[in-house]
């Protein structure tokens, strides 16, 4: 069985983002890994940014 993980916050604005891009691209299929917040903004365009940096895309993240 694949492992959940939910990385929380009350935004959900940026270093969730973050977070689980990185955990996302790490983890290789193998969980998976999703971010929330009690509050919804959208991806945020310097997390985006951010993980561009890196060769991550997270722009087609959804946020929940």
């Amino acid at each position: 069985m694949k492992k959940k993980i939910l990385v929380l916050c009350t935004g959900n604005s940026c270093r969730s983002q973050i977070a689980e891009g990185y955990l996302r691209y790490f983890a290789h299929g193998k969980a998976a890994i999703y971010s929330a917040g009690v509050e919804t903004h959208g991806v945020n365009p310097k997390a985006i940014a951010t993980m561009q940096e890196d060769g991550i895309d997270i722009s087609n993240h959804f946020i929940y």
